[in-house]
Order: structure tokens, then sequence, then C-alpha cells
């Protein structure tokens, strides 16, 4: 989903108890990161053409299996910082856990998390909310998809805690989920899709 930056004027301050309060309430989604609130708007026809590609290439291969994607409707908290999103796909491996076991809207235990770029979530995805996620103990990797350019981004926790930076930029490499062992390349990310590279 893209994201509108927060508009202070608009949005009172809330707690992150009040804003889950609140957002249950209203008929578009937010997301809340260290107590600003950014709406989410509806998205290009490439970032929904890359998610389908996505959460079509994994739901196949889960079949069975202990692990189930989810598209952009889970929310997803990060407890350390009192934050709340809504990632564009989301793995969890295992039973759901839940952040309030009363409401079970929230999930606090991703094992990856996708996220498709456009021009207006680029500096939100790569900086605040990359952080955001890297504080989240369950989280394996974290996958940053361009929608404008062949380019997508691959932040993994290594074993001893710390995390590796790459990037693929042809639709001839080959991603690697790694804890549910799927290979998928570019092209198969990019299909249907004409960009650069």
């Amino acid at each position: 989903m893209e994201v509108n930056e927060p508009a202070p004027e608009y949005y009172p301050k809330m707690t992150p108890i009040e804003f889950l309060q609140w957002e249950r309430a209203q008929e578009c989604k937010h997301e809340y990161a260290g107590g600003q609130i950014f709406s989410m708007a509806g998205a290009s026809v490439n970032h929904n053409r890359i998610l389908s590609n996505v959460i079509g290439n994994v739901w196949n291969h889960l079949q069975g299996k202990e692990c189930n994607i989810y598209p952009s409707d889970l929310r997803v908290a990060v407890k350390s910082k009192d934050s709340f999103f809504y990632p564009d796909a989301t793995i969890v491996c295992g039973e759901l856990q839940f952040d309030d076991e009363n409401i079970k809207d929230t999930v606090k235990n991703p094992a990856v998390i996708f996220e498709i770029l456009s021009p207006s979530t680029e500096d939100y995805d790569i900086g605040k909310k990359l952080f955001f996620y890297m504080q989240i103990d369950s989280l394996k990797q974290y996958f940053i998809v361009d929608s404008r350019n062949i380019h997508l981004r691959i932040i993994t926790k290594m074993e001893n805690g710390t995390w590796k930076f790459s990037e693929l930029t042809n639709k001839t490499d080959t991603l690697l989920i790694n804890c549910i062992q799927l290979e998928v390349s570019l092209g198969a990310i990019y299909e249907g899709i004409s960009l650069k590279g």
C-alpha cells in the first residue's frame, strides 16, 4: 500500500492503545510509527501485480506446510516500538501470536515481510519502517521490491543476530526465502510488468 505523510493537524496525538481503538473504527487503514499516524492510500497497477506475483508464488509452495502468507490487511505489531504496520505481504510460520488475545487482529510473530516501493513510500519503507521491522524478534527476512525498476533489496537476519543487506537487479537473479526454502526468480516477481533493468 502507498502511504500519505502524517498530518499532525488532522490526527490527534494518541497512545498505542488509543490508536488501535481508533483505527479499528476507521474505514481506511492507518499505520502508527513511533507516535506518528500514516494513512494508507491505494496502490498502483504495478504495485498490485507485483504483490499478486509474490503471493501466488509463495502460496503455491506453502500448501500443506506450517507457514502461511497473508496480504496487506494483516496488521503487524512492533511491540518494542509500540508501533503497528500493514506490510504488503507477511509470512507467519506456526501459530499466529496476537498482540491482544482478546481481539485477534494484530500479529506479533512475522517471519518474512514484503514491502513494495512506490514513489510515496520509498523513504518510509527503507528508512523508518526498516528500522522498526528489525526490532521484531521473529523476523528473519525483509524484502523491499521496487515497483518502478527491477530492483529487490533483501535484509536477512543472520544466526548471530546481525543483519545482512543484499540487492538483486536482473530478471535472471533468484531470491531465496530462507525460512520456507523457496527460490523465486525476479522474472517471476516482475512477470507481466514492463520495467527498466
